[in-house]
């Protein structure tokens, strides 16, 4: 696949971004990609290496080498070095039903897991991508193509987050009349509110949602399934049911003074910000202000993150990001070799803006809050954090404990509480009378996804816990699947 000795002749090139302190003005996407010839030569990278475990998607050392989507990755990579541009784009859609999302949020497994990067650089393969979609939707490749034959039956989907978007867009190419449902006032579930706009501009989303529109999925906003909309009307009025609600339910922090005024959850910082910007640019203040304030972050992910860079552009007078768990190592270790996820330090968008604009690392690692303070009236002031050392316990697991003395004082008049999340919304589980698991989640057979209630499905989140936008949209594909089978008694949509 590309020029046999293309990885050897060209250089891995990737976007530029805006500097720093220069995109922190704005909540656009701020980076500049390569013009098309100079991407056809990262296409030429990619080697012919008869092992592709950039679309192998399998789990090594609990976490996934390669795309869980099982992208054609070495044929449109081939097809990019050739410019045929139309080619790439069925290709990559035969596999990835929202490649303008993935290229821009998803975090590469495949370039990850890319045979190029055992000893040099890995193929470009998340930036061809990129150039793959948005080529298709300049040239018209990407435009409605509604199906040209309609089952008759219909199907339900509770929530708009890339499973349920996926699992609609499969079950409405197959000709099911497909509605989707979205307590939001806006569909795309995490992709809409979610993801800030920097990273994921909301006018990408929108231009999928209208070919889905145009292709006949019909999605009904500001429609809470399980409270203003109910379950038994639903499971009467749609032949099946879909359940991809995501897990929205945060993880707290249960220390002395929680109750002081100016501690949020991030989902909700993030969604009010998204909001209050497509609503009015800002102008309504239905936002949580972080303006001239110094912000504590509870978390070290990529939530976390979003909440730095977002702080950051409200004019924020400091920031700092919590972190349980010790500094992941600058490279690969022994014990963490190719193609294993590499458990590596990263240093994201957000934490570079802050070290451009305060001078130094935003992150404290192996430190947890010990007292949340409040001035007299109720508002916080500062966060008391204790430093922990991670050790093994007599049974051989690593645990934490406080260092004693180690206690420091931070101003802090907004804490985002970023710690992840804990399970699905339970009150949609309980209207449907769906079990969950140990952890929260829609139970179901293993690799199945067929609930203990009759026509009822799940998939996303809502059923594997949070993960990545694109095991989201595997989900979505294999739910649409087992749907399929189940209405028609076989099925022809397939998950790869």
């Amino acid at each position: 696949m590309g020029k046999p000795t293309g990885f050897m002749e060209y250089e891995r090139k990737t976007s530029g971004a805006e500097p720093p302190k220069e995109r922190i003005r704005h909540f656009r996407e701020f980076h500049v990609h390569l013009p098309k010839s100079e991407q056809q030569l990262q296409g030429a990278r990619c080697m012919d290496c008869g092992v592709p475990f950039c679309q192998s998607g399998m789990m090594l050392a609990g976490m996934a080498s390669g795309c869980p989507l099982h992208n054609l990755v070495p044929e449109w990579n081939d097809l990019v070095y050739r410019g045929n541009w139309e080619q790439a784009y069925n290709r990559l859609k035969k596999t990835n039903n929202f490649p303008e999302f993935t290229s821009r949020v998803c975090p590469a497994l495949c370039e990850n897991a890319c045979t190029c990067g055992l000893t040099g650089e890995p193929v470009a393969t998340k930036e061809n991508e990129y150039a793959i979609i948005e080529y298709a939707y300049e040239n018209g490749y990407a435009k409605a193509r509604p199906p040209r034959v309609r089952t008759g039956k219909k199907v339900a989907v509770i929530g708009s987050g890339p499973a349920g978007l996926a699992a609609a867009d499969q079950l409405n190419k197959r000709g099911h009349l497909v509605t989707v449902f979205e307590r939001s006032d806006r569909p795309g579930g995490l992709l809409m509110y979610g993801i800030p706009n920097m990273k994921l501009e909301k006018s990408i989303v929108e231009r999928k949602l209208k070919v889905m529109e145009e292709e006949g999925v019909t999605f009904v906003t500001g429609a809470n399934v399980g409270k203003d909309v109910k379950a038994a009307k639903l499971l009467k009025e749609y032949d099946r049911i879909i359940l991809a609600c995501g897990a929205a339910r945060p993880r707290d922090i249960k220390a002395p003074g929680r109750d002081a005024e100016g501690i949020y959850f991030a989902v909700d910082f993030l969604a009010a910000n998204t909001k209050s910007l497509l609503d009015a640019q800002f102008s309504d203040r239905k936002y949580i202000d972080t303006k001239g304030k110094d912000v504590i972050i509870i978390g070290g992910g990529d939530t976390g993150n979003d909440c730095v860079g977002t702080a950051i552009r409200h004019g924020c007078k400091s920031v700092t990001q919590i972190e349980m768990m010790p500094k992941a190592p600058d490279v690969r270790t022994e014990e963490n070799p190719w193609p294993q996820w590499p458990r590596v330090c990263k240093t994201d968008y957000g934490q570079e803006e802050a070290i451009a604009l305060f001078g130094h690392d935003p992150r404290l690692y192996e430190t947890t809050v010990k007292e949340f303070l409040k001035d007299k009236n109720g508002r916080l002031k500062g966060v008391k954090l204790i430093k922990l050392r991670w050790e093994k316990d007599e049974t051989g697991r690593m645990g934490s404990r406080e260092i004693a003395g180690s206690e420091q004082i931070l101003d802090a008049q907004i804490v985002l509480i970023a710690a992840g999340f804990l399970g699905s919304e339970k009150y949609v589980a309980d209207a449907f009378g769906v079990a969950l698991n140990e952890r929260g989640n829609v139970s179901t057979g293993p690799g199945a996804y067929r609930t203990n209630v009759e026509n009822v499905f799940t998939a996303g989140d809502m059923h594997r816990g949070q993960s990545l936008v694109v095991w989201a949209i595997r989900e979505g594909r294999e739910s649409a699947r087992a749907v399929d089978e189940s209405l028609m008694g076989y099925t022809s949509l397939g998950i790869q």
